[in-house]
């Protein structure tokens, strides 16, 4: 992502990537893709949560979607947050799905900057 065109301008941090011990994407069935964030301690954890720089209406952003579409929840005990949304295109496995798996979908949460 060019520097311009970053999510957040003017925003100064860590990227989310850097942070997290795994960020990936994945079919959630057919019609959904989710995000698993999974954060090395509960320090870290605290931060992105409380940061608040993980909203409905920047994922919407990111994926052109409405942010009423975006499911965001956070799980302390596990020092993970999830986010959902619908897919886009055709459903998993359909002709023309370039992404059966979802699993590369996970690409502009990367450089999102926590504080």
């Amino acid at each position: 992502m060019a520097a311009d065109a970053h999510p957040l301008p003017n925003a100064r941090g860590d990227r989310l990537y850097d942070l997290a011990e795994v960020l990936r994407s994945k079919n959630a069935g057919p019609l959904l893709i989710t995000f698993d964030v999974i954060l090395p301690d509960a320090a870290t954890y605290r931060r992105v949560v409380e940061s608040e720089a993980l909203t409905p209406e920047l994922i919407a952003r990111l994926y052109d979607l409405p942010a009423g579409d975006v499911q965001i929840m956070a799980f302390e005990a596990a020092n993970a947050i999830k986010i959902t949304i619908p897919r886009k295109g055709p459903t998993s496995g359909a002709p023309g799905d370039r992404d059966v798996y979802g699993a590369q979908q996970h690409v502009p949460l990367i450089d999102i900057l926590i504080p």
